[in-house]
């Protein structure tokens, strides 16, 4: 009992997987490749962000699925945002950012999603300035309101861009939001490409992390912008034995996600790799392996 307890549950990201998979196959690989669950995305495309929109027909269709073949969808990746950001000069897209996110809690609640994962970004195709930063933590009390309401929880990513690169940024954010429903969900690809101490940040933020996705990054120098994507698990430069130790040694066993992209045909080998060289970082690190291989 208490080995199940401490290994820690871990979902894959949806895209992942090839995007013309149904969501019966969707899940059923998830299945088979030895995941505990899903991460459904909802991201700035009208095809994602038309789930929104979902009558509770196809909301509880698709929960009876994850049902059936035993893989929850445990999280939601909600980066409509960067499209319609709580910190835009514009009211009208602020209005849709608020729409959004009331039907993704709506939605979040339907399919039985205890996370809500959103893009750390004040604004993404405006300017940034005070007022957009202001803006973006108005809406981010607004959010809280509503994820309390529902009983939702919502987890901010710590990002790719500058704004909000780190968890040492997060925890003052979190100070202006005070919420129980609002917490951080660090990237550590993210915080690694970033140039930040992993351990430290980790540490500093142990009991307001909600969910941990594991990517692989490049990091940004004077002279290379790093990459923050597309890299397949073990390829890149993120320290996962300093990450695994930390998580160990701070008695932190919240859901990881490994997130990579389905590019080419290539997709399932990539996940299988990246499952060979998690399992030997946890072997390394005195951790239960992830998967069972």
């Amino acid at each position: 009992m208490y080995k199940n307890l401490i290994r820690h549950r871990v979902g894959i990201y949806e895209k992942a997987l090839p995007n013309d998979f149904s969501w019966e196959d969707k899940l059923k690989t998830t299945k088979e490749l030895g995941f505990d669950f899903l991460e459904i995305s909802i991201d700035e495309s009208d095809e994602k962000r038309s789930r929104l929109d979902w009558s509770d027909e196809e909301a509880y269709r698709l929960r009876r699925l994850c049902e059936k073949y035993q893989v929850p969808l445990q999280s939601m990746c909600l980066s409509a945002h960067r499209k319609f950001p709580f910190g835009s000069a514009d009211p009208k897209v602020r209005e849709q950012a608020v729409i959004h996110m009331e039907k993704a809690i709506a939605l979040a609640y339907k399919l039985g999603v205890r996370t809500i994962q959103l893009a750390g970004y004040d604004v993404y195709y405006e300017p940034a300035n005070q007022a957009t930063h202001q803006r973006f933590i108005d809406g981010m009390k607004l959010s809280a309101q509503l994820a309390e309401r529902a009983g939702v929880m919502l987890a901010v990513e710590i990002m790719d861009t500058n704004y909000l690169n780190s968890l040492s940024k997060f925890e003052v954010l979190n100070r202006e939001i005070n919420s129980p429903y609002f917490n951080a969900y660090p990237d550590v690809g993210n915080i690694s490409g970033w140039n930040y101490d992993i351990v430290t940040e980790l540490k500093l933020s142990k009991p307001n992390i909600a969910q941990i996705h594991l990517k692989d990054t490049y990091r940004v120098t004077p002279e290379y912008k790093g990459q923050f994507r597309d890299l397949v698990i073990g390829e890149g430069e993120v320290d996962f034995n300093a990450i695994f130790t930390t998580l160990k040694e701070t008695d932190c066993v919240v859901p990881l996600v490994v997130e990579m992209w389905a590019q080419d045909e290539h997709w399932k080998e990539n996940i299988l790799k990246a499952q060979v060289r998690l399992n030997e970082v946890c072997r390394q690190t005195g951790m239960i392996p992830l998967f069972e291989r």
